[in-house]
């Protein structure tokens, strides 16, 4: 997301513009806060549910990549018949506003917040969206393994506050991971939930803690698999294979992370190690020399497999 937290950051303490625009008629207004990956990929399901979206990045470079990612994930959709009768790629990008001025998310209904897995970084943005968002806005972070209570306590409104894991590639995963902090309110709650379905998406909802369900267990998995490549117990292919041919997945732990992105594998269990303090998930010395080499899987065109030229 590059340059989204210093914009986030200096928004801080400041008040909402009150010459915003509302939000506009049965759907709400979204924001989203980072144009990488995972930020274009949530931006483009909720405009495609029709709401108008305004996705923050003030990186020039970064926007204009993520126009390329939303060109690549509307074509993708239409493939792969999702929605099943979708309307012209340009109707759905032309409810996507992107700035580079966090007071234009000042009267969103929800604020998804999509940057890189670093608990000072998501510091730096939330107490800049807490600063510059209505009161009734709820921040939403798209957190991998943050606590929802670290995130909260970044703001003034905790019971506004909540994660939601979208899974990648956002518009083609049919459910989310909903985690509620110790404080976020029933209302909060539901509101999200019901978002989260008009999209056609099913929340899943658990409670608070590091890595949440998903990954607190799927990230030992996946260090413990590139433990066996290192070691040379085996290749990542046949590594995967086991899974897949013995066990009925419908894909191995290691195309999973290609497919995650290494990079936000290596920053997850970071995190974890750090908020747990469990050796588990200290990151395996295969996984660093990856994605030092750039290697991050499949948006890179290799990881732990090789996919070809990007």
């Amino acid at each position: 997301m590059n340059g989204a937290r210093e914009e986030a950051g200096r928004a801080a303490g400041r008040s909402a513009d009150p010459g915003a625009p509302p939000c506009g008629g049965s759907r709400g207004v979204i924001g989203v806060v980072g144009a990488g990956t995972m930020g274009v990929g949530v931006a483009q399901s909720f405009a495609t549910a029709g709401h108008h979206v305004v996705l923050l990045d003030p990186s020039v470079e970064a926007a204009a990549a993520g126009r390329r990612l939303l060109r690549n994930g509307l074509r993708a959709a239409r493939l792969l018949r999702k929605p099943a009768s979708p309307e012209p790629m340009d109707d759905i990008a032309a409810r996507i506003d992107w700035t580079h001025e966090v007071n234009r998310l000042a009267q969103a209904e929800c604020v998804v917040e999509c940057g890189p897995e670093s608990i000072a970084v998501k510091k730096e943005i939330l107490t800049g969206l807490d600063g510059a968002c209505a009161a009734r806005t709820v921040l939403a972070s798209c957190t991998s393994a943050i606590p929802v209570s670290t995130l909260a306590g970044f703001t003034g409104r905790p019971d506004r506050v909540l994660a939601t894991h979208f899974m990648n590639p956002a518009p083609l995963k049919d459910a989310v991971e909903v985690v509620r902090g110790p404080q976020t309110s029933a209302e909060t709650l539901e509101t999200v939930q019901e978002l989260l379905r008009g999209l056609g998406k099913r929340p899943h909802v658990v409670n608070d803690g590091p890595g949440f369900v998903s990954n607190r267990v799927l990230m030992p998995m996946v260090n413990d698999a590139a433990e066996r490549v290192q070691s040379g117990t085996a290749d990542a292919e046949t590594v995967d294979l086991i899974f897949t041919d013995c066990f009925g997945h419908a894909m191995g732990p290691l195309r999973t992370a290609d497919l995650i992105g290494l990079d936000t594998v290596l920053d997850t269990l970071v995190v974890l190690r750090e908020t747990t303090g469990d050796s588990r998930y200290e990151p395996c010395e295969l996984l660093r020399e990856l994605v030092e080499a750039g290697h991050h899987g499949r948006k890179s065109g290799r990881g732990f497999h090789s996919y070809g030229a990007r």
